[in-house]
């Protein structure tokens, strides 16, 4: 039996201390993670974590799901069954046959069954899983499968469902007083064969025109269409607790059964049903990734004090999956050259991309996946914030910019030089003047604090201040900061970010350029008509 250590996302079993990361569902929802893997019994946040070992263990189990198929649809199928089990349990909890014995042996047969596909699926795989979680799992439900035990719960089972399930209808009767009001109902007997409705229309279609024992005279009064819910309810719990009573005796022996070890066992898969749902959904989206030829890479997981980022080939998964052309790649590299960046380039022309595929890439390496990029050095992080455009109602009682300046001086009170900030296009309420000032002020503080950050904006002038901020900072500690461009080629962009200084007058003219607004071509429009 698999013990309640066991789990597929934490070789200890369980998260431990200090592994969470803080990141909110804002954050989740904005850089497209929850688009990535979409969970619908547990929230992602749950998942990720800063522990090596625990990535190291999630990568492995992944590869496993990656070279074995038949893995994954083992667990899907698995999936569907402890779906079963819940919805069984919630109606027990729900209404009266919670009391009802037959019930119980229907979870067992539903448990027997996830056995049988767990033995069945991980047999074939026995000797290619190379994770240590599919080892354990391999090998104890096999174990399991094969034992006396769980071989003679098979065979009683057998013997007992059989005998339930060969009833096909009931024989009730019912005893009246004197004035046909009934005062006794019971079970007559148990049929193995299904009562006929007696309906005229039957009896043509059948050629029977011989009532028998089995032939409806008339119909019970709660399954007639003009009766309620309530009322077929009722009938329907009565019904049950006839029949438990019936097979009282013969269920009776399967009580401790099912509230020890089969429950035990249930309860146990019921418990990792959210790992194995966050396994297959992220798996779906690597495939999905792979089949568009894009490659995926195993992280190397650098320590945290490092505080690294260096990824060659970095493409954004989110924009891959829903655009049908050739991803650009990038390289970024966020070391002890630079911790901060400020990303400038011309509008649409991939700021905004790169900003969520770095967030996205530190995610899905905490999370213990493969990421979307050629190749991968990266350091954990506490925490990841995002300061992008807001919707937010506040906007009205603050302005738009005193609700990002609101939300800014919330991320400041919570980061660390272990966070990562990624803010897209902050300040741009404001007059250039001004956002370039509060900007130079906000990412004095980030050196400051060491954290890990990009800043892509609008404002080439902020590249121009950079020296003295850097020399600031510097005096008192702060990491450096540097730029970085979206690249354009003429008056196409290229998606490409280098590692140089902006020249946004450059951007400007080439867009002129493009839609005719060059000086040569005013000039020569202007004298035509004069």
């Amino acid at each position: 039996m698999l013990d309640s250590t066991f789990s597929l996302l934490y070789p200890n079993g369980e998260e431990t201390a200090g592994e969470k990361v803080r990141i909110s569902d804002d954050v989740i929802h904005e850089l497209g993670l929850d688009f990535l893997i979409d969970l619908k019994n547990s929230n992602l946040s749950e998942y990720f974590t800063t522990d090596k070992a625990t990535i190291e263990y999630r990568i492995d189990t992944m590869n496993d799901m990656m070279e074995n198929p038949t893995i994954v649809d083992t667990l899907k199928s698995v999936l569907k069954l402890l779906n079963d089990i819940i919805e069984l349990r919630h109606i027990k909890s729900e209404t009266e046959v919670g009391k009802n014995y037959l019930y119980s042996i229907t979870e067992i047969e539903l448990y027997i069954d996830i056995v049988s596909r767990l033995a069945k699926g991980f047999s074939a795989v026995r000797d290619r899983v190379k994770s240590s979680a599919f080892k354990r799992m391999t090998e104890t439900v096999i174990e399991l499968s094969e034992s006396d035990y769980y071989r003679d719960l098979n065979r009683q089972l057998g013997e007992l469902t059989a005998k339930v399930h060969e009833v096909k209808s009931i024989t009730i009767g019912v005893n009246l007083d004197s004035e046909f009001r009934p005062v006794d109902a019971g079970v007559v007997s148990l049929n193995a064969e299904q009562f006929k409705s007696g309906k005229v229309i039957d009896k043509i279609l059948r050629m029977d025109f011989k009532d028998d024992d089995y032939t409806c005279i008339a119909p019970l009064v709660p399954y007639t269409r003009s009766n309620t819910d309530n009322a077929k309810i009722a009938f329907t719990n009565a019904f049950n607790n006839a029949m438990n009573d019936i097979f009282k005796s013969d269920v009776r022996q399967w009580r401790q059964l099912v509230q020890g070890y089969v429950l035990s066992n249930t309860d146990f898969l019921l418990r990792i049903m959210p790992e194995i749902e966050f396994l297959t959904k992220a798996l779906h989206m690597l495939l999905a990734l792979k089949s568009r030829g894009l490659n995926l890479v195993r992280p190397e997981i650098a320590d945290m004090d490092a505080n690294l980022f260096c990824a060659k080939g970095i493409y954004n998964p989110c924009v891959a999956l829903r655009v049908d052309a050739p991803m650009v790649k990038n390289d970024i590299d966020f070391d002890d050259n630079a911790k901060i960046y400020v990303l400038t380039g011309p509008n649409r022309g991939g700021k905004s991309v790169i900003t969520c595929a770095i967030g996205q890439a530190q995610a899905l390496a905490q999370l213990g996946l493969p990421v979307p990029a050629d190749s991968a050095v990266i350091s954990p992080v506490t925490a990841i914030y995002t300061h992008f455009p807001s919707e937010s109602g506040d906007t009205i009682e603050k302005g738009r910019l005193g609700e990002e300046c609101d939300r800014l001086n919330k991320i400041f009170d919570v980061i660390d030089r272990h966070s990562l900030v990624l803010l897209d296009e902050s300040f741009s309420s404001t007059g250039s003047y001004e956002a370039s000032y509060i900007a130079s002020e906000v990412l004095t503080g980030f050196s400051m604090i060491g954290c890990r950050c990009l800043f892509s904006t609008h404002l080439h002038e902020l590249s121009a201040q950079l020296d003295e901020i850097n020399a600031k900072c510097a005096a008192q500690g702060g990491v450096k900061i540097d730029t970085l461009v979206a690249g354009i080629k003429g008056a196409e962009r290229s998606f490409e970010i280098t590692r140089a200084k902006p020249d946004g007058k450059s951007y400007a003219r080439d867009i002129a350029e493009k839609f005719g607004l060059s000086y040569d071509k005013i000039m020569a429009r202007a004298k035509a008509r004069r």
